[in-house]
C-alpha cells in the first residue's frame, strides 16, 4: 500500500489539498517552533516534514517498514538542517508511549489512522498520554455523518441508502475502513485529560468532483492554489465542514 499512498494519493490535487488544509489548521494551534511534534502513523512524512521545514523537532512513528523507507527517501531530498530535526521510529501507535520512552510532546498528530483500526480507544489513549501539559492532540479521520456522500456521487444508490446508518466502507484504496464522529472522539479525548478545542472539515469539493468523474490537474499550480483556498474556507464553516468525508479534531492537554 505504500506505493499507492505516497506515489498516487498524495501527489493528486486531493492529496495536496489535504496536506495544505491540515497544515494551516495545525499552525493555528501549535506552539512556536522548535516545539517537539510526534506524528503517530505518520507514513512518509507528508504532514510532519513541512513542520520540520518550519523549524519543529519532529518524531515520526509508523509500524510499516515500507512507509518508513518512503519517509527516508523523501527526507534525503530535504536540506541537512531539516533532516537533523527528524527522527524516524518503527512501532505500533498503540505502543507509542513506550516507543518514545515516555517522552512528552507539544503536539501529537494522528492523521488517517483510526479508520483502519477496529476500535479507536487504545490509540487515542496513547495520543493523550504522549501529549505534554498544554500540548495539542490532532486527529484526522473519517466522518461517520457523511458516509452516504461517496456512494451517492458514484450513483450507487442502494449503497448510498444503506450508508446513512453505516460506519464501514471499502475505501478508495480498496482497503476496509471505519468512520467516527467528532463528538465520540471528543469524549475519548476528555477521558485522556485532553479538552477538545474545535473541529474542521478537510476536503469537500475536490472529493465531490473526483467521485463525479472530474479529473483535476495537479500540474496547474494556479488552479490548485485556488482550490486549496476554497477548501480551507469551507473546512471552517457550517454546513460545509459537516459534509466533509473526513474531519480534523483538535484538543489541548490539561495540567499533569
Amino acid at each position: 500500500m505504500a506505493h499507492q499512498f505516497v506515489d498516487e494519493a498524495y501527489p493528486s490535487v486531493k492529496g495536496y489539498v489535504r496536506t495544505y488544509v491540515l497544515h494551516q489548521q495545525l499552525l493555528e494551534h501549535l506552539p512556536e517552533a522548535p516545539a517537539p511534534v510526534l506524528d503517530v502513523g505518520g507514513g512518509a512524512g507528508h504532514q510532519s516534514f513541512p513542520l520540520a521545514q518550519a523549524g519543529y523537532d519532529v518524531t515520526l512513528l509508523d509500524p510499516s517498514p515500507a512507509m518508513l523507507d518512503k519517509a527516508r527517501q523523501r527526507l534525503e531530498r530535504l536540506p541537512a538542517e531539516v533532516r537533523r530535526r527528524v527522527t524516524l521510529l518503527q512501532a505500533q501507535g498503540e505502543d507509542a508511549e513506550e516507543a518514545v520512552n515516555g517522552r512528552r510532546f507539544a503536539a501529537v498528530l494522528c492523521h488517517g489512522v483510526l479508520g483502519y483500526l477496529e476500535r479507536p480507544e487504545p490509540l487515542v489513549d496513547q495520543l493523550c498520554r504522549c501529549a505534554d501539559a498544554g500540548g495539542v492532540v490532532s486527529i484526522m479521520t473519517g466522518n461517520a455523518k457523511a458516509m452516504a456522500v461517496r456512494p451517492a456521487l458514484e450513483r450507487r444508490w442502494e449503497d448510498a441508502l444503506a450508508a446513512f446508518d453505516a460506519r464501514a466502507e471499502i475505501g478508495v484504496l480498496g482497503v476496509p475502513g471505519r468512520a467516527d464522529t467528532a463528538e465520540e472522539l471528543s469524549v475519548l479525548l476528555r477521558d485522556g485529560g485532553v479538552e477538545p478545542l474545535c473541529w474542521y472539515g478537510v476536503w469537500l469539493f475536490v472529493d465531490w468532483l473526483e467521485f463525479s468523474g472530474v479529473e483535476l490537474d495537479p500540474g496547474d499550480a494556479q488552479q490548485v492554489a485556488a482550490t486549496a483556498a476554497v477548501e480551507l474556507e469551507a473546512s471552517r464553516r457550517d454546513p460545509y465542514r459537516q459534509l466533509s468525508r473526513v474531519f480534523h479534531l483538535m484538543g489541548r492537554k490539561g495540567p499533569h
